[in-house]
Parts: C-alpha cells; structure tokens; sequence
C-alpha cells in the first residue's frame, strides 16, 4: 500500500457482491459485502440467464439486505424497445416503492424515464454506457446520473485521471469473468446467433476457438486456438492502488455463478478491502489464491488495471474453468495413475486431465483414494508422488500419457465450508451503538441510545436508585453490562456516564434495561429496513412521447447515404456522383483528403470518431474538427457533448444504442441532426420505433459487415509481434490482412483503428433491402450503405447501383437481396431486419 494511501486514511470502498438468486444474495451478506446488484425476471437486466427475483420478492429481500445494513442495487441495465417502455414504466413504479437503492441503466432514453418516475431514486450508469472518460462521464452528469461504473478496459492510471476531472462517484470491476469486447458495444451474439449481449443474451462466442489467416495463409499458432478469450480478473492485490485512484465501489462480476462462489470472493475481498483502509499489505497466502481459482477461475490477471499486455490477457490456450494446476502424470500403474503433485489433493477432490476440450477430448472425476505404495493415505496430501485411484469408470486410463497436466477442479470440502457460512439464520450484521446514562441516588437511570440511521432511544429504569451499601454504580460496570450484546447485532462503541452520589444498580436491573434496549432497537432497525421511493402520481412515459417533436411529412425522395473505409472506395463513390459519404479510416491523416476529394466532386463528407474515447484522446476529436469537413459521425457520449458544444453538426451512430424513441428524442436534445437505428432492433421493433420518432431524424443502416466484437484487446500484438502493447508491437495491422476463421469456417476481417482498438467484423454482409419500402412507407428518408474490404470499383458500383435502384422503386427488395447474394462470395444474410416470428429471437 502506498504511503500516500495509507496517510490520507481513506474511507473504505463499498464492496458489491452480484446476487443471481437468495443463496447468493445470503452468502454475499454473511461473508461482508456492502451491497448487493441483481436482476428481476421480468427481465431487461444483462444476465437473462440467471435465475434473478421476481419483482414481487422485492419488498422481502430489500427488507433482509437493509435489516442487515446491506445495500440492494437492481440491473436494468439493456436496451429497451418502444413496446416494452409501458412496461418499463410499471416495473420502476414496483421498484420504486420498494426502497430500492439505485438502478443500473444502460438505455439512454431510460434516464429521463425513470427521473421523472421516481425523482430519488438513484441512477448508476451501467458498464453497458460504456464509460470511459470524463467527458463521457460529464454527458451522464447531466442526464442525472448519480454514480458510473467504469469499463472494465481502463488502467489504474487512467482511473485516476478521470477521478481528477470528476466528482461522480466511480465503481469498478475487480473480479471475475472479462469480456474481451467493449460493453454495450459487442453485436457477435447478435450477429451470429440473433442472440443480443444488449438483452442479456451473450452467447459467448469469445470462449470460442478460432483460426488466425494472415495475408491469405493459415498461421499455425500451436495450442493457441482462443484468441479472443481473457483471462479472469484478480485485482485483489490491487485493492490499495483502486483506493488510492478514487473508486468507491469495488464489485465483483458473477451473477451465474454459485452461492459458493459468491461466499468465497465476497470473503476475500473483505479481507483485502479491510487491510488496505487499515494500512496493512494486501497478502494472501497461496491457498486463499487457490481457493478463489477453485470456485471459478480460467486464469487470474489484473486485466486491464495495469495497462495493456496484451498476451498476458489472452494466453489463448484455454476459454473455460480448469481450476488449480496440480500435477502430472508419471504413468498408469494397473488401475491407479502415478502422480507427481505440484499442490494438495485428497479423496474426494474433482480433477480433470488435460486434453482437447474442442473435440471433447478431455476427461475428469473424482479421487477415490491416494496411495504411497501400500499405504493409503489420510487427508490432504501436498507434495511428493502419489498413486491416485480414481471413481469407478470415471476416466479411460488408456488415454493417459506421461506429463499430461492434472487440474484440480472441485473441492467438496471446501464447498461444504462455505455453504456453511450462509446456510440457516444469518445473525445481523453488527452496528455501532453509542451510550449515555445517567445515575443519581432516588431517580430511576437514565439511557440514552444512538445508532446511525435510527430515531434516538430514551429508556429509565422503572424505580428510582437506591444509594449503595457496598458496591456503588461505576462506568466500568455500566460498560461491562452493556457491553454484553452477543448475536444482537450491536456493538458497544461508546459509552458515556453521569452519576452523582454513590447509587447502586443490580445487575439484574441493568440486565433487564439492555434486553429491553435491544428489543427497542431492533423493532426500530427493522422499521427503518421498510424504505420506499415516492413516485410520480399519474403516468409518465405519455408525457414524455407528447414532448417529442412531431414527424414532419416530406415529400422528398430517400437519400441513400455511403460510409466508405477506404480513399480508393471515397474516390469511386464521388466519381459517380455519390452526394452524401462518411469517412472512416484507420489513418486520420488521410481525412484532409477524403474531404478535399468529396468537395472536390460537390459532396457531403462527414468524418467517423472511434467508437471509444479514453483520458488523454480528446485531441482525436480536435483533429476531426479541423478538417472542415461537413459534419462528425459520432459514435459515443463524449464526442456528442464535444460537438454539440462547438455547433458542429453530427450524426449519432448506432453505438449510441438508440432503440426507442425516448433516446431518439435525447440524442436529438444532444444535438443530433441524425440519429442512426441501434442495430439491436429486427424488423418490427425498428418500424415501431420508427412509428413514434420523428422520421426526418432517423437514419437506417441498410447494409453493412456487422461490427461484432470491438476490443481494447489487440490480436495483432498478441499473435503477430513480439511485443505486449502498441508502444513496442511494430504495428503488424499496418502491413497485414488478418481473418479470424470461426467453427463453420467463415472468415471475418480484423482491423485495428487509430487508438489500436480491434473490430472483427462478420464475413457476410447482411441486407436490409426487404424492409426499406415499408419503412420508405414510414416516413424514413436516410438509409445507409456501409462498405468494407470492397476492392474494386466494380464491387462498389454494383453495390450502390442496387440500392439506387431499390430507393427509387425500380428493383424490389426481395430482388436486390439475390443479386447480393449471387455478387458476394461468401452470400448475404437478412440479419438484423429478418423479420422473425418469436419476439424472443432479439436481432
């Protein structure tokens, strides 16, 4: 811990625990957190998956955690759509009045919603917003917000700059699974399954192994197969400098883990929380390490936390739990497996042999006994070689090699352990009780109690004091006696004393006066668990449309609008009289360029902000500006507010998720001459929203290479270079065409921007044509084509000469979608605007 950390005498961080069901949410409770985060299966939460509460459970368990001095914290942190926001509106009324918190919201437009619901109640900014800088963060100020939780991609360092130029509170990951894409910005589910990581649906194709192409030819990268799968978060070790950088919040990611789990982390972070506010080295000794890996671990690092290393962050070589690394084998003697232990095992334990998970190679089970020679061994055994017999039929022996690694995977003992620490009746969580008594001869004594949050507590005794005979009324008495509290759920902080003369005190009286202090405080304790938000009187969101501006009919024909990748596809599109274009390169010097050649041709050029904009990168924004171009395609908060405050004009992109008509309406307010479709909506969901938003506003994206996973995580560095990070790589994405080949055997282009960031784009392209009339219909007069690796003007052209021709009704969608398919190698899919008969199919 740092001397300046340790001086300044922090006050300890809230450590928050995740809570996918009661168990979990008694065991983050019994083993120390300071709140607790969950979801209702009512549903717009980022866990679908869990088992989460029913919003009817709300009042019961909002009642135990503020019984136990806990705070509770509900996620409704995905997107919403126009048909769900009356929906939206009920649920907030129910967790309102149940004393929520704070909320966890990702929807932009959900803000102002719940503001005007609910006016105290808290709203925290979701990872899902993608927080990552203060700029980003003064835009959510703004809104409302009362606290942030940062992207799990930001350093300490950076942490800290952000604190400097912030006064929101800032909560930040610390534990468990990482994502290797941006959260609120990763469309792979989507793209590839119709499953939405915006709706709690992430299939995790990150887990997934993948196949690198370079220039055309495989790369044989050996045992890495799991190129975009992270290693688990660990920063305990950590915990003083996250302290020291400004966060008040440590949480903790897991809420489809176990209770156990929950129990195990929540107790270990306690302890590091604890020692570092006392000044203490934050140390845990192996086996506290290995207990934590044993409830669920694919490798600890420290993330992102210590900056980029890119190969530290991604071995590559595993993407699911193995547990502990415990030995080897030596040989199969018979029916028993020779060992050589690098940790302890015993009977009893899980363990899984090391193999080829893709081709469900790999096997595991239980230990039955362990053996050295003759001698069964008792209990854990640490060291040594051991013969290990395992259950009946458990593995086939015959698969077994020398050297073949062993993995402690369960420890029932263990697990037993910490079931125990929540099973049952939880005792209360103790609170500081500060004591003034007074005591005089002929007058009954006087007690007054104090406890933080609670009306103040007068008792007396019932009869008067009589003057002692041998053994008057001492404070240390009085502090012996009341500090008698057991499992109350009280501790004796303070205690100050009056007495004059020398009264007695039985014991028995001041015995009888504590127990009736405790009941008191207590009824009032529990009372004061009840707790409740007041809400708006009448409906909210009615008001809310009402406001929205009105659709302004036009009779103008629809724009097709190009966003190019390239100076050679910019060229082409200008040579053909294309009047609308964005730019979004890799290289920004060459958007001087692409402005000078739009001009040159009478078109409009706006110019593409990266999708993420961390401390120190305000400058890309300034460079953008400089360009003279036409206007900015934004794509997140900090650009919109940067923009907005020079009156440049801009488009806000589809990062900016904008899947109902109240964010249309805020990125509008934000000034937003053009809002872009959130790629989140099928095709009924767009065309409701389309239905309550102005439609001069909208923009939809009709075709494109879906953008899946946009990460801080470098590929290029991790497997192309020899370095860890951009300041050492050599920049093998600037000599380099690499594909990631997936399980079906597509490959999907990789790029890096101008921060270093990867986006892998889908192979296929996907076509909206289908929608576009009906939507034409709507009102909707900016439709966009996005190119990508397109390399010859005879792609381009055919391309834009097919959409042309459909927004002017001289092709039909159905149509142009075959010709796409026949011009495109790798065919065309209807992806996000397919229309779909299960509404839970979220495209």
């Amino acid at each position: 811990m740092s001397d300046t950390c340790a001086s300044e005498n922090r006050a300890a961080p809230e450590l928050l625990a995740p809570a996918g069901n009661w168990d979990c949410a008694k065991a983050a409770v019994a083993n120390g957190a300071d709140a607790i985060y969950f979801g209702l299966t009512s549903g717009f939460n980022a866990r679908a998956r869990a088992n989460n509460f029913d919003a009817a459970d709300l009042a019961s368990l909002m009642s135990f955690l503020h019984w136990h001095g806990v705070r509770g914290y509900v996620t409704l942190n995905t997107l919403a759509f126009s048909p769900e926001l009356e929906a939206v509106e009920q649920l907030v009324r129910q967790i309102a009045a149940a004393g929520v918190d704070a909320l966890l919201v990702q929807d932009l437009g959900l803000v102002g919603l719940i503001r005007q619901i609910a006016p105290t109640l808290p709203i925290h900014a979701s990872t899902q917003m993608t927080m990552t800088s203060s700029e980003c963060i003064a835009l959510a100020a703004e809104m409302g917000v009362e606290r942030v939780v940062l992207a799990r991609e930001l350093s300490i360092a950076e942490i800290s700059a952000i604190h400097e130029k912030t006064e929101m509170p800032l909560e930040a990951f610390v534990h468990g699974a990482l994502c290797v894409a941006y959260s609120g910005q990763c469309l792979t589910s989507e793209s590839l399954g119709g499953r939405s990581a915006n709706r709690g649906q992430c299939a995790q194709a990150c887990r997934l192994p993948y196949e690198l192409i370079c220039d055309g030819q495989e790369v044989d990268l050996g045992d890495q197969k799991y190129l975009l799968s992270p290693q688990d978060l660990a920063a305990f070790a950590v915990t003083p400098e996250l302290i020291e950088a400004g966060v008040v919040s440590l949480k903790i990611e897991g809420r489809l883990k176990t209770p156990e789990y929950v129990a195990n982390i929540t107790r270990h972070y306690r302890t590091a929380i604890d020692a570092a506010v006392a000044g203490r080295p934050v140390e845990f000794a192996p086996r506290d390490v290995e207990e934590m890996e044993l409830s669920f671990s694919r490798g600890f690092s420290v993330g992102w936390l210590h900056g980029c290393d890119h190969k530290m962050l991604v071995p590559a070589i595993s993407s699911a739990k193995r547990g502990v690394l415990v030995g080897e084998v030596q040989k199969v003697q018979g029916q028993r497996v020779k060992v050589s232990l690098r940790r302890a095992l015993k009977a009893g334990d899980g363990i899984v042999f090391d193999g080829d998970r893709i081709a469900d190679a790999e096997q595991g089970g239980r230990i039955f006994a362990l053996y050295r020679g003759q001698n069964r061994l008792e209990g854990e055994v640490s060291h040594g070689v051991v013969e290990m017999a395992l259950m009946r039929d458990a593995v086939d022996l015959s698969q077994l090699y020398p050297g073949q690694k062993i993995w402690k995977s369960d420890d029932p003992e263990l697990n037993r352990r910490l079931r125990k620490s929540f099973d049952g009746e939880i005792a209360p969580r103790d609170v500081d009780l500060q004591l003034q008594v007074s005591a005089a001869v002929d007058q009954p004594l006087q007690l007054v109690a104090t406890v933080d949050g609670l009306p103040q507590l007068q008792l007396q005794t019932e009869q008067p004091l009589e003057a002692a005979r041998k053994h008057p009324l001492t404070i240390e008495t009085l502090q012996e006696q009341f500090s008698r509290l057991g499992e109350t759920g009280y501790r004796l902080a303070d205690l100050k004393a009056d007495i004059a003369g020398e009264p007695m005190a039985p014991l028995s009286v001041l015995g009888a006066l504590r127990k009736q202090m405790v009941e008191q405080l207590t009824e009032a304790r529990r009372a004061a668990a009840i707790r409740s938000h007041a809400v708006s009187a009448k409906p909210v969101l009615p008001q809310l449309r009402d406001a929205i501006p009105e659709n302004i009919p036009t009779d103008d024909m629809p724009h097709l609008n190009l966003l190019c990748r390239t100076l050679d596809q910019l060229t082409w599109a200008s040579e053909i009289g294309m009047k609308r274009l964005y730019a979004d390169f890799a290289d920004i010097r060459e958007y001087r360029q692409a402005v000078a050649i739009a001009h040159g041709a009478g078109a409009k050029v706006y110019l593409a902000t990266p999708r993420i904009q961390k401390p120190g990168e305000m400058g890309i924004f300034r460079a953008l500006e400089k360009q003279n171009a036409d206007g900015i395609l934004v794509r997140n908060l900090s650009g919109l507010r940067y923009y907005r405050e020079r009156n440049v004009a801009c488009v806000a992109d589809f990062s900016l998720n904008a899947a109902n008509e109240l964010t249309v309406d805020f990125l509008r307010r934000q000034g937003a001459e053009r809002i872009t479709a959130s790629y989140d909506l099928n095709r009924e969901q767009l065309f409701e929203m389309v239905r309550r938003s102005p439609t001069q506003l909208l923009e939809v994206v009709v075709h494109q290479h879906m953008p899946m996973f946009h990460m801080e995580h470098c590929v290029f560095c991790s497997v192309l270079s020899p370095g860890t990070n951009k300041t050492n790589c050599g920049r093998p994405c600037d000599t380099h065409v690499v594909q990631l080949r997936d399980r079906v055997g597509s490959e999907h282009l990789l790029t890096a921007d101008v921060g270093c960031r990867n986006t892998l784009y889908n192979a296929a392209p996907q076509s909206g044509a289908e929608a576009v009339a009906a939507l034409i219909d709507l009102g909707v007069r900016h439709f966009r084509v996005e190119l990508l690796d397109e390399a010859t003007k005879s792609q381009v052209y055919q391309t834009l000469d097919l959409y042309s021709s459909l927004l002017t009704g001289q092709i039909s969608g159905k149509e142009v979608w075959t010709e796409l398919k026949a011009l495109n190698r790798v065919g065309v899919t209807r992806g996000t605007l397919e229309e779909r008969r299960n509404p839970l199919a979220i495209l």
